[in-house]
């Protein structure tokens, strides 16, 4: 029984957006199924299907993004400016 919990944590950590829609889609097809209200049934399968649709669309648009990408460099691989002193301390107090 405590499995359950656990694995609903773990699914609204990694996708929320996706996990949100699954539930209402699932509470308003349970509710419609229920009270033989079948547009609210429908309403829910429509609200499912969409998350399931819209998450594959997501990953395919990462896979797509990660055949394009190539690592770039915009920096040197050394700065040719000098190094800067360290700055030190003065212990004597300054003089007024």
């Amino acid at each position: 029984m405590s499995l359950w919990p656990r694995i609903l944590k773990s699914a609204y950590r990694r996708e929320p957006i996706f996990s949100f829609l699954v539930t209402i889609g699932v509470v308003d097809t349970a509710l419609g199924g229920l009270g033989e209200r079948w547009s609210l049934t429908t309403f829910g399968l429509g609200t499912v299907g969409l998350a399931f649709a819209f998450r594959w669309w997501q990953k395919q648009q990462h896979r797509k993004a990660g055949k394009d990408s190539t690592a770039r460099s915009y920096l040197p691989p050394a700065s040719s400016r000098p190094r800067l002193p360290m700055l030190s301390i003065n212990k004597k107090p300054p003089s007024i």
